[in-house]
């Protein structure tokens, strides 16, 4: 029996891998959140997952949850998300660099064999390179929430060269699906569409996305794990399918049938980057099939909720 602890386990990603891996018979896994973002109802109902509501930035909540349970893995995903609130309380993000040595003190201190980190699209900044390649493309990160990551990506090197303590980073492209926060995009396309509200676009609705499904995500996250691959190295979850925000509102209007209007908004003054598109060589790998693609995922979203 393997034992996993998912920090941040109440939010969308979190959640939804805590579910995948209390699927696999005799593994347990322990989710800790302060609920600023995640929710009570997206922990899954099994007997195999533990909740416990704590702030990984505390050191010693953390530090009493993991000496107490000893854990094989840990998922390092709570953070201050959403471009709106990381905006608007940068103190609050530069904050999670406490959490970030938290759990790599522990890990180290507890015997953790691998420690997962959900890094971002965001380190790459306004890209000058694309597709996003891992080891070529620059960083350049300049918002709170990317500098946090980018710093993060970087105590989990120095604790691998100096302690040994193995790990594996994730640089997550908006990934999608139902239980997705109400504070990102295809989630508030969704509820405005079903509502019969406007859909706010902001600019001319041309900046690009690669939208990845949690089901893509996870079942990449899983063969990581169980497979002992990617030790000690950076992977770029998402798909490489570009779609503007644009698209993706008037395919959300579509498939939920809605008659919603696409009005448009001054664009953002920041956080609002013009282009993603990563390479998902190494995930395409991993996965050995084609991604789901924005259209199927959308319409299997509008069908849960219609």
């Amino acid at each position: 029996m393997a034992r996993f602890l998912i920090t941040g386990g109440a939010g969308f990603v979190g959640s939804s891998l805590a579910e995948a891996i209390a699927a696999d018979d005799g593994d347990e896994v322990w989710l800790l959140d302060n609920l600023l973002t995640g929710r009570k109802e997206n922990v899954p109902d099994s007997s195999r997952v533990h909740f416990v509501e704590g702030d990984v930035n505390v050191y010693e909540q953390l530090a009493r949850l993991m000496n107490e349970v000893g854990f094989d893995h840990v998922f390092h995903y709570a953070a201050v998300v959403g471009v709106k609130r990381t905006l608007e309380h940068p103190v609050e993000v530069l904050d999670d660099i406490e959490g970030i040595k938290n759990v790599l003190k522990l890990c180290r201190e507890t015997g953790v064999k691998r420690v997962f980190f959900s890094s971002s699209s965001e380190v790459y900044g306004e890209s000058i390179e694309f597709p996003q390649h891992e080891e070529t493309t620059p960083l350049n990160s300049r918002l709170p929430y990317a500098i946090v990551k980018n710093v993060g990506e970087a105590f989990f090197r120095v604790y691998q060269q100096e302690y040994g303590l193995d790990y594996t980073i994730f640089r997550f492209f908006n990934t999608y699906g139902p239980r997705q926060s109400p504070d990102f995009v295809v989630a508030k396309f969704f509820r405005a569409a079903l509502a019969g509200e406007d859909l706010t676009v902001y600019g001319d609705g041309s900046q690009s996305r690669t939208f990845c499904s949690i089901d893509d995500n996870v079942e990449t996250t899983l063969r990581i794990v169980s497979e002992g691959l990617h030790v000690n190295d950076v992977l770029n979850i998402g798909n490489d399918a570009e779609t503007s925000v644009l698209e993706l509102a008037e395919t959300i209007i579509r498939v939920t049938g809605s008659n919603s209007r696409i009005v448009h908004a001054p664009p953002l003054a920041e956080g609002d980057m013009q282009r993603r598109l990563p390479d998902i060589s190494k995930m395409r790998v991993l996965l050995g099939r084609e991604l789901v693609s924005i259209e199927e995922g959308l319409g299997k979203i509008a069908e849960g909720l219609l």
